[in-house]
């Protein structure tokens, strides 16, 4: 076996963080969340909320899209029996309306609510598209927070979930590498990526990562190759959790027809650049939002 000395350069790029489901305080009701939020949040048009019909559509839409924007999958929509709802109703006093927001679960129970920022009464009844476009924009932010307490409150209580557990991680398919790179890098990060922290899923569909690995080689000076290796981590989801690229110079003899030694010191060195992204995302996964 070649003893082929390597020193990969190691670059962690902030390629996001995984964006929880719901975010947010919510109050009593929290405690008894019992059903995980789904990954998706129907936003019903609205039919107690001083609108009209195309309005009520127009709203929903408007405030799907703003939550998109604070990471809360959001359609607007009336769902099926199992998914979680955003409802929303108002109230008028005077020349003010106050929109008035229930999470409500696939059992029916309501887990959260809270008032949203006061509306001019002229604007908001007569439909205007900037006043609502500027409702949903306002109340997003705070709407983002609530529903992440919720989903922070049922993932501290859920023994299977990352707070109370090591994430499993699955090693998927190494992609463009000369000789036999393609199957000895994965072997080699197997090997390495286990530890105290971190353990291997025999197959994506129960991993809560998996890393993929796209090599990439062009003729340098001097008759080297430079070769980019790039670990990309995805969440369960299929989200970007973030990106290790690792980038030398390299005698087209040491990765052709064997990678040897060199496969052993790119996936060690790769291997904690992993795990920092995937320690990275369950931290931020399990923060709660400050106000």
């Amino acid at each position: 076996m070649r003893r082929t000395a390597l020193a990969l350069p190691l670059l962690l790029a902030a390629c996001g963080t995984l964006p929880q489901p719901f975010y947010g305080n919510p109050g009593p009701a929290g405690a008894k969340l019992a059903i995980p939020p789904a990954p998706v949040l129907m936003v019903p048009a609205p039919k107690t909320a001083l609108l009209d019909g195309k309005s009520a559509t127009a709203y929903a839409g408007d405030l799907s899209t703003a939550l998109v924007n604070y990471d809360v999958p959001a359609v607007s929509g009336a769902g099926g029996k199992q998914s979680w709802r955003l409802g929303i109703s108002a109230n008028q006093a005077g020349d003010i309306v106050t929109p008035r927001y229930v999470i409500t679960g696939p059992d029916g129970k309501e887990y959260g609510h809270q008032d949203g920022a006061p509306v001019p009464a002229q604007g908001w009844t007569s439909g205007d598209a900037q006043t609502l476009n500027n409702a949903a924009s306002t109340d997003a932010a705070p709407l983002s927070k609530l529903l992440a307490a919720i989903n922070a409150q049922i993932q501290q209580s859920n023994p299977e979930s990352l707070e109370n557990r090591p994430p499993r991680i699955f090693v998927g398919t190494v992609s463009g590498a000369p000789g036999d790179g393609n199957s000895t890098l994965p072997l080699n990060l197997k090997r390495n990526l286990p530890g105290a922290d971190d353990v291997l899923a025999k197959d994506a569909k129960n991993a809560d990562f998996t890393v993929t690995c796209t090599v990439k080689t062009k003729p340098d000076t001097g008759g080297q190759l430079q070769v980019e290796l790039d670990w990309v981590v995805r969440d369960g989801n299929g989200r970007i959790a973030g990106q290790v690229t690792q980038i030398h110079d390299l005698a087209p003899a040491d990765i052709t027809p064997y990678w040897g030694d060199v496969a052993a010191a790119a996936a060690q060195e790769a291997a904690g650049g992993i795990q920092q992204v995937v320690s990275n995302a369950v931290l931020k996964k399990g923060q709660k939002p400050t106000s």
